[in-house]
C-alpha cells in the first residue's frame, strides 16, 4: 500500500482500500467459508434424529414395508462421520470454504441415497435438499454454493428417474402421474435456485452492512485518537514552559560568564536534566493513548454530554441539559470515553437539533443500577408510518430543510446514520427506545438506557482509609 502524506485524507483512503479488499475477499474463498465445525455437527445431528424418527415411524408405526437395514445403515454412516469429526477436531475449529463445501456435499449424497431407498421424488421429504444449499448460500462462497446447487440438480433429476418404490400399504402400489412428477421436479429445482439466490443476497447485504459498521468504528476510533492528540499537545506545550524557561535562564548565565568550575558543572547538569525532561514530554505525543490512561479514556457523565453537545451549540436551537440522581447517596458515574457512545449520542442529538423548532432537552437519570439518557425535541415528531421501522437501514424521514447540513439547506438522508448510531450503542449493551412525546406536545423522544456497570469506569484512584 502506498504511503499517503496527507494524514486525514490518507486515513479515509485507507478505509476505502480496506473495504475494497474486504469486498474482494468475500467474493473469494478466504473468509466466506469460515464455518464453525460445531455448527455443522449440530445441524447434522438434528438431521440424523429427524431421519431416524421418520424411518422408524413409517416402518413400525404405520407398518409400511421399506428396506429398513439399508436406511438405518445410511443414517449410521452420517452419524459415524459426525463422531469422527467430533473426535478428530476441536469443536471451536473453523473450516475453510472447500472443506465445509465437501461436508455439505456428503450431506446431499446421504440424503439422495436415503430418498432413493424410499421413493425418490415421490417422497415428500425430497424438499430437504434445500437445507444444505440454503445454509451454504449464507456461509460459503458463491463458487461453492453454485457447485452444491448443481450437485442438487443432478441428484433431483436422477431421483426422478431412478428410485425404489415409495413405502405404502402392503399389497398396494402408489403410482404418481408422470406430469405430476415432472411438476414436482420443476418445483424442487426452482425452489433450490430461488432459496439459494435469496439467502446469498441477504447474506451479502448483511456482510456489507457489517463492513460499513467496522469502517465507521475505525474512523471514530481514529478521530478520537486525533482529538486526544490535540489535548496531549496542549498539555505538552504547557509542561514545556517550565523546563524551557529554566534552560533559557541557565543559557543567559552561561553567556555572561564569570562562573567557577563547580557552578559551570552544576549549570550544565541542570541543562541536561531539563533537556531530558523536554524529551520525555515530547515523547508522549508519539505514544498512542492507552485504555488505562484515565485522562484519555474516562469522563464524568456531565462532561461527556458537554463534549457531545458542543459541536451543535452554534445552531439556532437551544440545548437544555440536566443530570439527575434518582437515588440519594449515589455519586455521578464516570463513563468510558468510547467512540461508539460519542458517535451514537451525537447522531441522535444532531437529528433532534435538525427537526427541533426551538429547543432540544437532554435529561440524564442515573441510579445504582442503570443510566438513562432521554433526548427530546419540540419538532413534528416521528411519522407513524416510519416509527416502527426507525433504526433499520434505509429508513428515513428525509429529505427536508435542515439547519446545519448542506449549503442549500437540503439534506437527503439514507437512514444509515440513525441505523449505525443505534447499532453502535447497542454494542455497548444499550437499549434504544424510539417514540413520540406523550406529554401533549409535538416532538420526538429517543431514550438510551445502559446497565451502569456496562459503561461506568471504576475510579483509578483508590480511596485511602
Amino acid at each position: 500500500m502506498a504511503v499517503i502524506e496527507d494524514e486525514d485524507q490518507g486515513g479515509m483512503r485507507w478505509v476505502r482500500r480496506r473495504l475494497l479488499s474486504s469486498h474482494e475477499v468475500r467474493l473469494g474463498t478466504v473468509e466466506s467459508g469460515r464455518v464453525r465445525l460445531q455448527t455443522l455437527v449440530l445441524l447434522r445431528w438434528l438431521a440424523i434424529a429427524g431421519q431416524l424418527v421418520a424411518v422408524l415411524l413409517v416402518n413400525l408405526a404405520l407398518g409400511f414395508p421399506l428396506p429398513l437395514g439399508l436406511c438405518l445403515g445410511t443414517i449410521a454412516a452420517s452419524a459415524g462421520l459426525n463422531i469422527f469429526l467430533t473426535l478428530r477436531y476441536r469443536t471451536t475449529v473453523r473450516l475453510p470454504d472447500w472443506q465445509a463445501a465437501v461436508y455439505f456435499a456428503i450431506d446431499l449424497a446421504q440424503l439422495a441415497v436415503l430418498l432413493f431407498l424410499t421413493g425418490g421424488l415421490q417422497n415428500p421429504f425430497a424438499l430437504l435438499f434445500m437445507a444444505p444449499v440454503t445454509i451454504s448460500a449464507t456461509t460459503l462462497s458463491l463458487r461453492s454454493t453454485i457447485a452444491l446447487l448443481v450437485l442438487s440438480f443432478i441428484y433431483v433429476t436422477l431421483l426422478a428417474l431412478f428410485h425404489m418404490p415409495l413405502p405404502w400399504q402392503p399389497g398396494e402400489t402408489f403410482n404418481v402421474p408422470d406430469l405430476y412428477l415432472i411438476g414436482h421436479w420443476a418445483a424442487i429445482c426452482l425452489g433450490l435456485a430461488f432459496m439459494a439466490a435469496y439467502a446469498w443476497r441477504i447474506s451479502q447485504e448483511s456482510k456489507r452492512m457489517s463492513a460499513a459498521l467496522s469502517a465507521t468504528q475505525f474512523v471514530l476510533a481514529r478521530a478520537q485518537r486525533l482529538s486526544a492528540l490535540d489535548g496531549l499537545a496542549a498539555a505538552a506545550a504547557h509542561e514545556l514552559g517550565t523546563p524551557l524557561g529554566t534552560i533559557a535562564l541557565v543559557a543567559k548565565e552561561l553567556q555572561r560568564g564569570g562562573l567557577n568550575d563547580q557552578e559551570m558543572k552544576d549549570d550544565l547538569s541542570l541543562l541536561a536534566s531539563q533537556a531530558e525532561r523536554c524529551k520525555e514530554i515530547l515523547g508522549r505525543l508519539s505514544r498512542e493513548p492507552k485504555g488505562e490512561d484515565a485522562l484519555y479514556s474516562r469522563l464524568p457523565l456531565h462532561v461527556l454530554l458537554d463534549e457531545v453537545v458542543n459541536p451543535h451549540r452554534d445552531l439556532d436551537v437551544r440545548f437544555r441539559v440536566s443530570v439527575v440522581a434518582a437515588e440519594e447517596d449515589v455519586s455521578e458515574p464516570e463513563i468510558w470515553r468510547r467512540p461508539e457512545i460519542l458517535y451514537g449520542l451525537g447522531n441522535f442529538i444532531e437529528n433532534a437539533a435538525d427537526f427541533a423548532r426551538a429547543e432540544v432537552s437532554l435529561t440524564v437519570v442515573y441510579d445504582s443500577r442503570k443510566i438513562a439518557i432521554s433526548i427530546l425535541d419540540d419538532g413534528p415528531g416521528f411519522a407513524p408510518e416510519v416509527i416502527e421501522k426507525l433504526g433499520e437501514p434505509y429508513v428515513t424521514t428525509r429529505p427536508r430543510a435542515g439547519r446545519s447540513l448542506e449549503p442549500d439547506g437540503e439534506h437527503e438522508g439514507m437512514g444509515l446514520g440513525f441505523f449505525i448510531a443505534k447499532t453502535l450503542l447497542e454494542r455497548t449493551r444499550a437499549r434504544v427506545e424510539i417514540a413520540n412525546r406523550d406529554d401533549g406536545k409535538a416532538g420526538a423522544l429517543v431514550t438510551v438506557v445502559w446497565p451502569r456497570e456496562a459503561i461506568e469506569a471504576e475510579s483509578p484512584f483508590p480511596l485511602k482509609a
